[in-house]
């Protein structure tokens, strides 16, 4: 009877620290998992693209050209921190046109009577922004 009580209480030990591994491979599991979260998926960067790709093109018209200042602008006033702002540079612009990464307000907007060339740049550095539309360049034709 001694020997089947000590067996019993062994299993029980055992079972015991079974239950505390296996609680601590779970909660490593959702840990790791949180810190993979902080990066974005291939459809989350194509989403976030989208909404800047689309203007796109190499005979975009003026009033096309100010809807994405527009988009770019609100986007900059709905982020938390700058990390993922949008820049606009322009070449050959006349007035030129200008929204920093963040910044909300733009001094000149596209004449709507000109065609302009419109490339998105994509951050190459490795990150968890990598892939992402960080800045556009708008050419005047």
């Amino acid at each position: 009877m001694e020997n089947a009580s000590k067996a019993l209480i062994i299993a029980g030990a055992i079972l015991l620290a079974i239950l505390i591994i296996s609680l601590g491979i779970m909660i490593y599991g959702q840990a790791r998992g949180v810190i993979n979260d902080s990066a974005m998926s291939e459809l989350e960067i194509k989403q976030f693209n989208e909404k800047f790709t689309q203007y796109e093109g190499d005979r975009v018209r003026g009033a096309t050209v100010n809807s994405l200042i527009q988009t770019v602008i609100a986007h900059n006033g709905a982020l938390d921190d700058d990390s993922r702002g949008v820049a606009i540079t322009s070449v050959n612009a006349n007035p030129a046109i200008t929204v920093n990464a963040g910044e909300t307000t733009v001094t000149n907007k596209a004449k709507t009577g000109r065609t302009y060339s419109v490339v998105c740049n994509y951050q190459t550095a490795a990150g968890k922004n990598k892939g992402l539309v960080n800045s556009i360049t708008i050419t005047e034709i």
